[in-house]
């Protein structure tokens, strides 16, 4: 017995951990940018959820690269032209995983309650 928690499908809470530190990494960068520096712009997004909010929302769905990709194709339609309006990241089917009220992702089995 090594003391290693394995799922169902063979893989240890650890490696489940180390997947998912890309993408709590790019988080936590998100987190900052919303608490430091969105602040400083106010209330200018022609989209809701804002930029950040929708690419938070799309990296937590998706994982870093395709959610920076879909936040990358949400900005390159912002525009002064845009009719801008409600535009959710779409959700994955199968998600996995939990979000904890802070934003990061956990495996489900991390969960209290």
């Amino acid at each position: 017995m090594t003391g290693v928690a394995v799922n169902e499908s063979g893989v240890s809470g650890l490696a489940h951990g180390i997947l998912l530190l890309p993408r709590n990494t790019a988080v936590a960068a998100l987190i900052a940018y919303r608490t430091v520096i969105s602040p400083l712009y106010g209330e200018v997004c022609r989209y809701y959820p804002s930029c950040s909010a929708y690419a938070m929302h799309a990296i937590q769905q998706h994982g870093v690269t395709v959610g920076s990709g879909l936040a990358a194709l949400r900005i390159a339609r912002c525009h002064p032209w845009a009719a801008g309006g409600v535009d959710d990241a779409p959700l994955k089917k199968n998600f996995r995983y939990s979000v904890t009220p802070r934003g990061f992702v956990v495996t489900a089995s991390h969960r209290k309650g």
